[in-house]
């Protein structure tokens, strides 16, 4: 039995939307690996401290050492678990999660080195990220995407599509929660039946920011909060329509699942979204923070029946190939 040590940020318990430790994991220990986990901490410097202390601990314990890795402050927990198990001579397979990674590659080249061009091999779970690594001279890459077990999700065909939008995010400045409540103000003006409901945990009081937006302009929007997965799922079948208003992304698992469940997407074009969506075949996709664009994509919907059909049908073949059973093999040709 191949043993493994997974770092990231294990806080759903906290009131987090679950990330890739908390997804992946269960789903190679499925597949016959032992897996221990860090870190559930909450406080960033100590959870820091408990991932690191857990590597110096278990790295010679595991064959693998995956490390979730992000852009932003996050980056800098996989720089230290990197040198750690460099120090220790066991192999690390950082996973790339964040979506501004390109620009850490240009703002520090040396440092980025020092991580990715050490590692077992590089994980990128989007073609956007694939490319950005290639194109920095990195040839330790292996294209493996995020996935979805898409048994899970119960696809509802949407026929007389009405503008009741879905929003599903964590919130936080990067992914753009106030675009949300501009195209849900404009669309009311026009459309009395408007709805928008926003799902997801707060990050650092921008939840609370966006709830006293929306009741200073008066928007009667629907906020509730963290959702389990199937929660959030069962909800989608009021909504006809699902929207990414974000600035920066990689590969949301969101998104996937919006189409696994059949809502057709409305989208801004940023990050890794061009490598997933293709405009006016998967989605329809507009220029970032373009509210009137996102507006007038919405009400193309509502108005074209034959588009909606064709979106969501192509979105559900494109969905089955991220099924955790058919991505599942790229993972053990790596780990066993």
């Amino acid at each position: 039995m191949k043993k493994i040590l997974y770092i990231g940020n294990k806080l759903s318990k906290h009131g987090n939307t679950a990330t890739g430790i908390e997804t992946l994991g269960p789903l190679l220990e499925r597949e016959g690996f032992e897996i221990r986990y860090a870190s559930s901490v909450k406080n960033k410097v100590l959870r820091l401290l408990d991932m690191m202390m857990t590597t110096l601990r278990y790295a010679r314990w595991s064959d693998y050492v995956l490390i979730d890795t992000y852009s932003t402050s996050n980056f800098w927990y996989a720089f230290v678990v990197s040198q750690c198990c460099r120090l220790m001579r066991v192999s690390y397979l950082p996973i790339l999660r964040g979506g501004d990674l390109p620009a850490r590659l240009k703002r520090n080249p040396q440092l980025c080195r020092t991580i990715f061009k050490n590692a077992l091999v590089n994980v990128a779970p989007s073609g956007y990220l694939q490319k950005a690594f290639t194109d920095s001279g990195f040839d330790n890459i292996v294209y493996i995407p995020n996935t979805i077990e898409v048994n899970n999700y119960t696809y509802k065909k949407r026929e007389d599509v009405l503008p009741k939008l879905l929003w599903v995010r964590s919130f936080s400045p990067i992914y753009n929660p106030e675009m949300a409540l501009d195209v849900y103000e404009k669309l009311k003006t026009q459309y009395p039946e408007t709805a928008l409901c926003m799902v997801g945990p707060d990050k650092n009081g921008c939840l609370e920011n966006i709830q006293k937006i929306a009741r200073v302009r008066n928007l009667d929007v629907q906020f509730t909060g963290k959702l389990a997965k199937k929660d959030w799922a069962a909800l989608s079948g009021s909504f006809d329509i699902f929207i990414n208003t974000t600035h920066f992304d990689n590969m949301p698992v969101s998104v996937i699942e919006a189409m696994a469940l059949g809502l057709p997407v409305v989208s801004t074009n940023v990050g890794g979204i061009p490598f997933l969506l293709e405009h006016n075949q998967t989605a329809l996709l507009v220029n970032d923070g373009d509210t009137d664009a996102m507006v007038e994509a919405i009400k193309r919907l509502m108005s074209q029946q034959e588009l909606v059909g064709k979106l969501a049908e192509n979105a559900a073949l494109l969905v089955a190939n991220f099924d955790f059973n058919k991505v599942k093999n790229k993972w053990l040709d790596i780990l066993k």
